[in-house]
């Protein structure tokens, strides 16, 4: 499956840090707002110290949007369950290079499923990781705070790893990988973020969390996206 927004800047929305007992309103919502994409973050409680949804949350999402799933595995052994994920309806599905022995079969695996495939590093993984793999992926997933829980504040030095990522993805002459962020992402700290060179936001505590809704987080985030695409 194609993305179709590769001119624009896109906002994701986290699930993780909506309410469960109406994800479904939640995520309508959110869509309301105009946002892009709704993101799954799958965690297993070994990788990172928390356990979260799998296949059926992401199943459960499909039903209620046709926007994009950008499935995000914090998980160990992600090759296991890549077919469970595509089944269900993700859009994308995103391996960390700390848990792929085998990153570029990994990423080709999910391709041969059909979908997207992305690649995330942690705070602490040097980019350089993934620069064997890069005519492999539509996405690079920076993390700007350690995974495992949301709500926490941006690493500021994530920034630099997010220029070098642009500097990288612009060597190479096929259809660029979208630059993604996912940590402490808000209306003050997405505007860092664009200057760095990201194109894809995560926020989840600033949309559902937000005091008027997600509707209004979403609002609130594509505002300061506007104003923050212009340095002054």
């Amino acid at each position: 499956m194609i993305d179709e927004m590769k001119s624009r800047q896109i906002l994701a929305a986290s699930i993780l840090a909506a309410d469960f007992s109406r994800l479904g309103e939640e995520i309508r919502e959110a869509e309301a707002g105009g946002i892009d994409w709704i993101h799954v973050d799958v965690m297993d409680g070994h990788f990172v110290p928390n356990l979260t949804m799998g296949p059926h949350v992401v199943e459960a999402c499909r039903r209620v949007t046709d926007l994009p799933l950008d499935v995000h595995l914090m998980i160990e052994k992600p090759e296991n369950l890549l077919a469970n994920f595509a089944i269900a309806g993700a859009t994308r599905l995103t391996v960390h290079v700390e848990t792929c022995p085998h990153l570029h079969h990994t990423l080709n695996s999910i391709k041969d499923l059909g979908i997207s495939a992305g690649v995330t590093l942690n705070p602490g993984t040097p980019l350089t990781f993934i620069k064997e793999v890069m005519d492999e992926v539509d996405l690079i997933l920076i993390m700007t705070v350690n995974p495992g829980f949301g709500g926490q504040q941006l690493i500021k030095k994530t920034l630099q790893k997010v220029m070098a990522a642009r500097k990288l993805q612009t060597l190479h002459p096929r259809d660029p990988a979208y630059i993604e962020v996912d940590g402490g992402i808000d209306p003050l700290t997405i505007k860092d973020t664009v200057h760095a060179g990201a194109d894809v936001f995560v926020a989840g505590t600033a949309i559902f969390q937000h005091p008027l809704g997600a509707r209004s987080g979403v609002q609130a985030l594509r505002e300061a996206l506007k104003s923050g695409s212009v340095k002054e």
